[in-house]
């Protein structure tokens, strides 16, 4: 007999493993009263064998009344207050208390083991749970103690359907007035295939919003294969498992009430965790629990991740881990390293808390003191605070344990924040009191000293990062032995951009890409030729001619017009854009420039600056608060809700700025490595119609950014350690050039230990300062270099070394104060007058590249902490200002137009007065391409005499060189063209088509009932090129030369009549196009031997005839498009000369509407024959 392979052996496999592996009972749909949404019988017995005492006492059970009072009781409070919350705190009624659920015990707990396995697990499959439409049945749902916990959907790939079609029907068949999937009411819902699987914590309708809860593949969505059964068996193998769900419900699953800042009204989310949030934190508590103290762990989750989630749960379950009957650790520290994302993780901790005495954040080092030695259970705090209060503890907390939990690490937790963050935990601040000789006192204070700097042996350190740097993998990652011998470092556990962007958590920021290139040229204005540095030169030039208004004026036009044009509309008109600058002075620059450009062309939307502190503009010193006219503090809040779309930054928002509404930036500065993931990714928000996300960059290149994004795209891995022997070697570079003596080393130390005052420092440096300055030029530079290089990397290593050597720390000690005293090596000014002697001429911009990146599908290395020093003193390349000048022109754009901007303008006008020539129109439409180009070539002579007098540079070109000329002809042949007539282009048709009349089909194409809108699409083209009988093979010729006019050039009127009657007058020869490739045969003729005409043709689809007598107010569009159509067809001349020219881009929007009508209800029938 062969495998059933269908939707129910689906649900007899998971319900078999459920109630034969794992001992749960088999429920049955009439134990369900729906008038409760419980099952009163399992609810009932699980009281009475728990709780017979209370059960007698209270009465619930001796009467029908008490009984109906009690689950009515019941029935209000897991809707008030939700199931996972009465299952873990329990039902008080009248003067009585019921627990519903008995806990998961603690360890070697055989009391507590007995009280949990009383707990009543049970399976339902089939459940009707509507008692006024019986038929409705739930696949799958799981009770504990008579209490529904978790509803399932399943699908079959191999029988047709998937887990898409599980989601459609929870969103249109699942409805959430019906008290099973009320909001809280169930912890969560899945939708499954035997592939992959999705979550919904709220059922609300249409609107439902289902989450992947899937394993991951090759750092992407979906699953891996399963060699031992089905891909989607963890979820009733290992999440449904007893111990399993009931640790979830026990520590993650939660409804928080979370507060809207603009309507200051409460909302209610239920949470569950994702896959990976839970693999994360069961790996780190598991890990933990086995390890010893002094563990460090790297989390590389992306954005979109739940990070602040994962935090939560983490720091929650830390507390409670025991050693014996003890706490592991007297604190859970949790660091950030900015403000508002400080005050993020408060609210979010809060809102978890189910003790409120448990949590508190540290506004004050003393506060935060007091905490740490009263034992606060979880403290949150900066990372700068950690060194306010370095002095006051001491060492009384060495004897204490702790977790610290760091929010994204890269940034906060290397070098010298480390280091003070680690002596506060290890208490190393107080030297002990035994009596010591001056130099082993000194010995003893420094070696102390280092003891604190490196990671505290007390303390496990739990540090999560988007985008780990070096630095970061070599404190925190985890030592692996590559293939060539090498340690390399790793995170601890991945989710990587790639995921969270395939499973839609965020947004690719790299899908639409612009690049733009900035052209310049400049004259000289001094008669004589001085010589500059070449490399000096043209990057000062490069500044000044970017500083220009006229600069500024393009880009700001560029941004406000491609703003208007593309992106206003989106996400439901409510989408902003980004600005990001070099500086303030750049910021105010276009800030006064695109708020102009908005009130020129009468726009609603203004624009906001954002910079930190005050700054001198143009002999005025202002703000944010006085350019903006409102405080700083309601930039966010004034940008999220107002008319203001443009934020225009310089250093501000490009990192921890968290606005799903911002869909645009315009980049106008350099980006670098991980500044250009953390600026750009503040795009990659998801909110409810946010489809896309664009960048136009005016600075970098696409590849530039590309190789930015590669490093973090998935697992990033450091290639090997850093070597100690490095600082060996810095060292004897320094001494080699004998700026200080060992006893100068050692004097100079033990003054600094022992406290000394100014003065007594201050000679010895002087005296090491004198002799530096009488090196020659190469060697201060790398006698420089040495000293910085060697700082930097002690900074970082003896934070994670075991041990450090004392000499090393004495060198740094001494080389970090003379340092700050050698004299600055800049390189002289070889440009000096050179900005007097030029002038800016001209600029023009133009768009270079339009991409989407695309990111490799592989892990990355990154090199350790760089331990180089500078190279010398590079020779000056002295040149002349004419070749300066030459060159920098012919690098930016060299020409010879006396006005460049002048000629574009009057390219332009030409293009339009060509294009508005009805002659011209009438050749370019309706003429084959060499009498079009001919039509073209002499209006285009006609227009350039008529302008001879205006257009005189332009003009005379025109006339005097016919190469020239040509060439212009031929650029205004193809403007026209593409503006009258724009070669058919099926996909920008499609994506054309998609946009206007997506949210028309939105009610229809589910995927469900009918086939998606993109499928229609592809049918519809499909369709369209077909080739089927001679009669209806000019329909292909037709449609896509009308519809590729109609939504990709431009219109008069008399096109749009035009295409009106070609669109109406054929839409029965398309039916009968449908007909043939559905039947193979032509649509039969009339009883009376007549050809088919359209109430004919239409009488043969159904879903099309109804529509015009349909009352159903879903089809009350589709019925006024086909009532348009039908109406004027009819008319005996067939044309639209009749209808009011402000109706053409109505009718003809019903007219195609009608079209992709058709496509859509015969979808069915043409599948697998086109």
């Amino acid at each position: 007999m062969p495998t059933t392979m269908n939707e129910k052996a689906l649900e007899d496999l998971i319900v078999n493993w459920l109630t034969n592996h794992n001992q749960y009972e088999m429920g049955d749909t009439n134990q369900y009263d729906t008038h409760y949404a419980l099952d009163t019988g399992r609810l009932e017995t699980f009281l009475k064998l728990t709780q017979p005492a209370e059960v007698e006492k209270s009465g619930i059970f001796h009467s029908p009344v008490n009984r109906r009072k009690f689950l009515e009781r019941l029935r209000d409070e897991i809707t008030k207050r939700g199931v996972v919350d009465v299952l873990r705190k329990g039902l008080k009624h009248q003067s009585n208390t019921f627990v519903l659920y008995n806990p998961l015990p603690s360890a070697l707990s055989a009391e507590g083991e007995e009280r949990y396995a009383l707990n009543k697990f049970s399976v339902v499959r089939q459940l009707r749970y509507d008692a006024q439409n019986p038929a409705l049945a739930l696949d799958v749902a799981i009770f504990i103690n008579g209490l529904p916990v978790i509803t399932m959907e399943l699908k079959n790939q191999i029988t047709g359907q998937n887990t898409a079609h599980a989601i459609a029907q929870y969103r249109t068949d699942r409805s959430p007035n019906n008290l099973l999937f009320m909001p809280k009411r169930c912890a969560v819902h899945f939708a499954a295939d035997d592939d992959t699987v999705q979550m919904c914590t709220k059922l609300c309708g249409a609107n439902s919003w289902f989450l992947p809860f899937n394993k991951g593949f090759n750092d992407g969505a979906g699953n891996p294969v399963n060699p031992n059964g089905l891909k989607t068996a963890y979820l009733w193998e290992e999440i449904l498992t007893k111990r399993n769900l009931s640790n979830i419900l026990e520590h993650y699953a939660q409804v928080v009430t979370e507060r809207n800042p603009d309507t200051r009204r409460n909302i209610e989310k239920t949470i569950w965790p994702r896959w990976h949030q839970l693999q994360l934190v069961r790996a780190l508590l598991h890990e933990t629990a086995k390890g010893n103290i002094g563990q460090r762990f790297l989390v590389q989750h992306s954005a979109g991740s739940g990070k602040s989630n994962s935090i939560t749960w983490l720091a929650y379950q830390l507390v409670e881990l025991l050693e014996g009957d003890q706490p592991l650790f007297d604190s859970v520290i949790i660091v950030t390293d900015r403000v508002n994302l400080d005050k993020q993780l408060r609210n979010n901790m809060r809102a978890f808390s189910r003790n409120e005495n448990i949590v508190d954040a540290a506004n004050s080092s003393e506060t935060l003191r007091q905490h740490l030695v009263n034992g606060k259970k979880i403290i949150l705090s900066t990372v700068h605070k950690f060194s306010f209060i370095l002095d006051a503890i001491g060492n009384e907390l060495a004897s204490h344990r702790f977790a610290v939990i760091i929010d994204e690490a890269h940034s906060s937790q290397s070098g010298k924040m480390a280091a003070s963050t680690n002596q506060v935990l290890a208490g190393s601040a107080v030297a002990d009191d035994t009596e010591l000789s001056v130099e082993d006192a000194v010995n003893e204070a420094i070696a102390q000293y280092m003891c604190g700097r490196r990671m505290a042996p007390n303390a496990n350190f739990y540090a999560f990062t988007a985008t780990p740097k070096n630095k970061t993998l070599e404190t925190f990652g985890t030592p692996f032995i590559k293939p060539d011998g090498e340690t390399g470092h790793r995170p601890f556990h991945v989710y990587s951009m790639k995921q969270a962007i395939e499973e839609g958590f965020i947004l690719d920021v790299l899908s639409n890409y612009t690049t733009y290139e900035s052209f310049y040229h400049i004259r000289r204005r001094v008669e004589d030729d001085p010589e500059f540095d070449r490399k000096q030169a043209l990057r000062k030039i490069r500044h000044f001619v970017e500083r220009q208004p006229e600069t500024i004026e393009k880009k700001a036009e560029v941004m406000v017009e491609h703003f208007h044009t593309s992106v206003a509309h989106k996400i439901g008109g409510q989408a902003r854009c980004m600005v990001c600058t070099t500086g303030i002075q750049r910021a105010i620059d276009y800030f006064f420039a695109v708020n102009r450009l908005l009130s020129q062309r009468d726009s609603q939307y203004r624009a906001i600056v954002a910079f930190s502190g005050d700054f001198e503009y143009n002999g005025k010193t202002v703000n944010e608060g006085s350019l903006n006219g409102f405080p700083s503090a309601a930039i966010e809040k004034t940008f999220r809700t107002g008319n203001y779309r443009f934020l225009i930054v310089a250093d501000k928002f490009q990192t921890g700025y968290d606005e799903p509404l911002l869909h645009t930036m315009y980049v106008d500065k350099p980006l670098h490595g991980l500044q250009t993931v953390q600026t750009l990714s503040r795009l990659n928000r998801t909110c409810p119609k946010k489809e896309d996300t664009f960048v136009l960059d005016f600075v970098n290149t696409c590849d530039d950014v590309e190789q930015s994004f590669q490093t973090f795209y998935k697992t990033t891995i450091l290639s090997r350690e850093t070597d100690p022997n490095r600082l060996n070697d810095l060292l004897a570079e320094i001494e080699k050039h004998q700026i200080y003596t060992q006893y100068e080393l050692e004097t100079l130390n033990q003054r600094y230990w022992n406290n000394a005052p100014r003065e007594a420092l201050d000679p010895l440096l002087d005296a090491m300062c004198q002799r530096f300055c009488t090196l020659s030029e190469e060697e201060q530079v790398e006698c420089k270099s040495s000293i910085k290089a060697f700082i930097r990397t002690y900074e970082f290593l003896s934070t994670i070394m075991d041990s450090c050597s004392l000499e090393w720390e004495k060198a740094e000690t001494l080389l970090k104060l003379l340092v700050r005293k050698l004299p600055s090596l800049g390189t002289d000014d070889l440009t000096r007058g050179l900005i007097e002697a030029i002038d800016f001429d001209r600029y023009r911009l133009e768009k270079k590249e339009e991409r989407k990146i695309q990111l490799q599908n592989a892990d990355t290395e990154i090199e350790p902490v760089p331990t180089a020093t500078a190279a010398g003193v590079a020779e000056p390349d002295m040149q002349r200002l004419s070749v300066i000048e030459t060159q920098f022109n012919e690098l930016f754009g060299s020409t010879d137009w006396d006005d460049i901007e002048v000629v574009k303008r009057q390219v332009e006008d030409v293009t339009q007065r060509v294009t508005n020539d009805n002659n011209v129109r009438d050749a370019m439409l309706n003429n084959d391409e060499q009498t079009a180009a001919q039509e073209c070539d002499e209006a285009t002579n006609v227009k350039m005499a008529d302008m001879a007098e205006t257009y005189t540079q332009l003009i005379s070109k025109y006339m005097s060189e016919p190469d020239f000329q040509e060439r212009f002809n031929q650029l205004i042949r193809e403007r026209v063209k593409a503006a009258i007539n724009p070669e058919y282009d099926e996909q920008d048709l499609a994506f054309k088509l998609r946009q206007a009349f997506k949210e028309d089909f939105a009610d229809f194409c589910d995927g469900v009932h009918n086939v998606e809108f993109d499928e229609v699409l592809r049918l519809f083209f499909c369709l369209v090129n077909a080739e089927t009988i001679p009669a209806l093979q000019g329909l292909r010729r037709i449609l896509r030369n009308t519809l590729n006019c109609l939504y990709r050039a431009q219109h008069r009127e008399e096109d749009f009549r035009t295409w009106y009657a070609d669109l109406v007058s054929r839409f029965e020869a398309f039916l009968k196009k449908i007909y043939w490739l559905q039947h193979g045969v032509p649509m039969p003729l009339v009883n009376d031997g007549r050809d088919p005409a359209l109430l004919d043709a239409v009488r043969h689809f159904p879903r099309i005839s109804s529509l015009y007598h349909t009352r159903n107010p879903k089809h009350e569009r589709f019925k006024q498009y086909y009532n348009v159509v039908f109406t004027w067809r009819n008319k005996e001349n067939h044309s639209a000369e009749d209808l009011p020219a402000n109706l053409l881009p109505a009718a003809l929007h019903a007219a195609v509407a009608m079209y992709l009508y058709a496509t859509m209800v015969s979808a069915p029938e043409l599948k697998g024959k086109l």
